[in-house]
């Protein structure tokens, strides 16, 4: 009996050391191909350099257009604060920025309409609060969106409507 337990522990631990001998062939054969050609690698580590130098290069100046493009936004937004800070007395300024917390694309259109008006020459004066709201008002009813609700009811084909 413990020569039969033995035997199958033999051949158990006789098979990972078969396996484990040929896992490791292919590697060193790997490695040794690396090791064998050092100009192929110097070849390689250039290249690698080329190409972080690009990229490096290329994130730079990505950078500094990026940046180039936030600070026209940034002086953009800035000029356009300040043509409706001549335009709205501060009632409706208050009454508008407001309105941007709720709904930001509706503030962002009344501004456009705002400016648009004052550009052409439509504003004469300081907006008041009550002229905001009747403009409010108006863009409202342009904007209205009718809500159309559809039922659609499956019938089984159990029920009879006989």
């Amino acid at each position: 009996m413990a020569a039969a337990t033995q035997g199958p522990q033999l051949a158990a631990d006789a098979v990972p050391a078969q396996v484990k001998v040929r896992s490791e062939e292919p590697c060193d054969l790997r490695c040794a191909r690396k090791m064998a050609d050092p100009e192929l690698e110097a070849i390689r580590q250039r290249r690698m350099q080329e190409l972080m130098a690009q990229r490096g290069g290329a994130n730079q100046q990505n950078a500094g257009q990026q940046k180039a493009q936030e600070d026209a936004k940034q002086e953009a937004e800035e000029r356009r604060q300040m043509m409706l800070a001549q335009i709205l007395s501060s009632e409706a300024r208050e009454r508008l920025s407001r309105i941007a917390l709720v709904k930001p694309d509706k503030a962002r259109g009344v501004e456009d309409v705002l400016l648009r008006a004052a550009q052409t020459g439509g504003i004469s004066e300081k907006v008041s609060e009550e002229r905001l709201i009747s403009l409010l008002e108006q863009i409202n009813t342009q904007t209205s969106k009718q809500t159309k609700v559809t039922i659609q009811r499956r019938r089984s084909v159990l029920d009879d409507d006989d």
